[in-house]
C-alpha cells in the first residue's frame, strides 16, 4: 500500500536522472585547471596589491628621512609610478589569461571525455593549446624573475631592520650608538648628491618605529610570496597544458586511425558485395 509519503517510480526516475545529470556535469569539470586558477588569482592579487602599497610607502621614506630635495630622487618617483601603471596592467592581463586557460581546460576535458564518440578534435584547437604551452612557458621565466626581483626589497628592508635591531640590543650600548648607520646611496636607490643620504642612531631607530616602515616590510614579504604563488601556479599550469596537449593528439591520430578502418571496412564490404553480384549473375 503506498502512503502519500512514499515517492512514485516516476519521481524516483527524475531523482535518479537529477543525481546522475549532476555526477556528469560535476565529471566535467578540469578540478586541475581550477586550483591552478585560485592560486594564479591570489598570488597575482597578493604581489600588485601589496607592491603597489609598499611602492608608495617607501617612497614616503626616502622622501621624509634620505632625499630631502625632491630634484634628488625624481628619477625615482618616475621609476616607482611607471612600476605602478605595470602593475595595473599585470593585474588586468593576468585576469583574462586565467580565465582563457580555465576555458581552454573546460575544452580540454570535454574533448578527452568524448574520446571515444563523435566529438573530433580540429588542427585549430590543437595549434591553440601549443600556443598556450608555448606562452606559459615564457610567463614561467619571466615570474621567475619578478620573484627574484621582488626579494629586493625584502633583503633592503631586512638590513635596515636588523640594524635597527642591533642597536637595541645589549651589546650595542656598550659603543655609540650614533656611529651605526644606513646609507641607501650605496644601493643605487638614489643618487650620491642626495641629502641627508643616511640616518644613523636615533634617526635610524626612530625611521624602523614608522607606521610607513613597518607596514612596507611585511607588504614587500608578501608580495614577494603572492610572486612565488604565481611561479607555482605557472607551473601547474604548464604541466596541465602539456598533458592536454598530448591527450588532444593521441585523440587526433586514434579518430584519424578510425576513419582509415571505417573507410577500409566500406570498401571490405562493397568489394564482398560487387563478388556476390557477379556470382549470382553467372549462376
Amino acid at each position: 500500500m503506498e502512503t502519500p509519503y512514499d515517492d512514485t517510480e516516476d519521481e524516483r526516475q527524475e531523482k535518479r536522472g537529477c543525481f546522475e545529470c549532476c555526477i556528469k556535469c560535476l565529471g566535467g569539470v578540469p578540478y586541475a585547471s581550477l586550483v591552478a586558477t585560485i592560486l594564479c588569482f591570489s598570488g597575482v592579487a597578493l604581489f600588485c596589491g601589496c607592491g603597489h602599497v609598499a611602492l608608495t610607502g617607501t617612497l614616503t621614506i626616502l622622501e621624509n628621512h634620505f632625499s630631502k630635495i625632491t630634484t634628488d630622487h625624481a628619477m625615482l618617483t618616475d621609476i616607482i609610478q611607471l612600476m605602478q601603471y605595470v602593475i595595473y596592467g599585470i593585474a588586468s592581463f593576468f585576469f583574462l589569461y586565467g580565465i582563457i586557460l580555465l576555458a581552454e581546460g573546460f575544452y580540454t576535458t570535454s574533448a578527452v571525455k568524448e574520446l571515444h564518440n563523435e566529438f573530433k578534435t580540429t588542427v585549430c584547437g590543437r595549434c591553440i593549446s601549443g600556443m598556450f604551452v608555448f606562452l606559459t612557458y615564457i610567463l614561467g621565466i619571466a615570474w621567475l624573475g619578478v620573484f627574484g626581483f621582488s626579494a629586493v626589497p625584502v633583503f633592503l628592508f631586512y638590513n635596515m631592520w636588523s640594524t635597527c635591531a642591533a642597536m637595541r640590543s645589549p651589546v650595542a650600548n656598550l659603543t655609540s650608538i650614533e656611529s651605526i648607520c644606513v646609507d641607501v646611496r650605496q644601493y643605487g636607490i638614489i643618487p650620491w648628491n642626495a641629502t641627508p643620504g643616511k640616518a644613523c642612531g636615533s634617526t635610524l631607530g626612530d625611521i624602523c618605529n614608522t607606521s610607513e616602515f613597518y607596514l612596507s616590510y611585511h607588504l614587500y614579504i608578501v608580495a614577494c610570496a603572492g610572486a612565488g604563488a604565481t611561479v607555482i601556479a605557472l607551473i601547474h599550469y604548464l604541466m596541465i597544458l602539456s598533458a592536454n596537449w598530448a591527450y588532444l593528439k593521441d585523440a587526433s591520430h586514434l579518430h584519424a586511425y578510425q576513419d582509415i578502418k571505417m573507410k577500409e571496412e566500406r570498401e571490405l564490404q562493397d568489394i564482398q558485395s560487387r563478388s556476390k553480384e557477379c556470382l549470382n549473375s553467372y549462376s
